[in-house]
């Protein structure tokens, strides 16, 4: 029997055994992907004396010292301390849940006047309106179209990747989603005069911040997954800082007749 999870008065559910790792990994090298000029991942072998972390040199153990920037190295889940002056606004401290409904969908991003590309919140009300049952969960999953392998290993530093309209941001604030995961490297412009309009509008920062609530970039959906409801559970380290490198996985929900 599988195990089950309900929503909006249905039961849902699920295969354990049957995960869809919507993560991109963290790795040394030009295929890592990078954004906002972030330091690439390094991975450093400890030396100490006549001791060497690494098997392959001699030493009894591996053991490494690993240097990462987790808003740039890759996928990532942030707090609203991403944007306030606390140092004891952190994710660990924020994030105390880590299963979600979530439903995902696919949107092209719109062509603005300024040559800059928005996904609008139009068309992800579009999207949305498009799938069997219209109930918004906790979680939202973007993923923009095309859907281009590259974005697992694309240096987005410069080249002022899509980001999400401020609206959008609004929309699920009203519509009380408190997670949204998405495949690009911020959901506010690279470069925008500090002013992070979609963060401040999700967290609803600094007047009612949103403490539970987080947003997940650098994910990847692979195209053969299907748009639709989901389990997601996201996993972080305990890092008592803004962000985390994290591992969000989905899991297929099926209505129980």
């Amino acid at each position: 029997m599988l195990p089950t999870f309900p929503f909006a008065g249905r039961t849902y559910s699920y295969d354990p055994a049957e995960p869809l790792d919507i993560s991109l990994p963290l790795q040394p090298g030009k295929d890592q992907v990078n954004c906002f000029w972030a330091e690439p991942v390094q991975f450093d072998t400890i030396r100490v004396g006549s001791f060497v972390g690494s098997v392959a040199l001699g030493g009894s153990t591996n053991y490494q010292r690993v240097h990462v920037t987790p808003h740039g190295n890759g996928t990532h889940t942030e707090c609203y301390g991403h944007i306030s002056p606390d140092p004891a606004v952190t994710l660990n401290q924020c994030l105390r849940r880590f299963l979600f409904v979530a439903r995902l969908v696919s949107v092209a991003p719109a062509l603005q006047p300024n040559g800059d590309l928005v996904v609008l919140l139009a068309d992800v009300q579009t999207a949305l309106m498009a799938q069997p049952d219209h109930a918004i969960p906790e979680a939202l999953v973007l993923r923009t179209l095309p859907n281009d392998p590259a974005k697992r290993t694309r240096q987005y530093s410069g080249t002022n990747p899509t980001y999400i309209e401020p609206a959008l941001a609004e929309w699920l604030v009203e519509h009380n989603v408190q997670h949204l995961l998405l495949d690009l490297p911020s959901v506010d412009r690279e470069e925008d005069a500090g002013l992070l309009l979609a963060h401040h509008a999700f967290w609803q920062y600094p007047a009612q911040p949103r403490r539970e609530s987080t947003i997940t970039e650098l994910i990847f959906v692979p195209s053969k997954v299907a748009d639709g409801l989901y389990l997601l559970n996201i996993q972080i380290t305990s890092l008592e800082i803004d962000a985390s490198p994290s591992k969000p996985v989905l899991y297929l929900l099926n209505e129980q007749g």
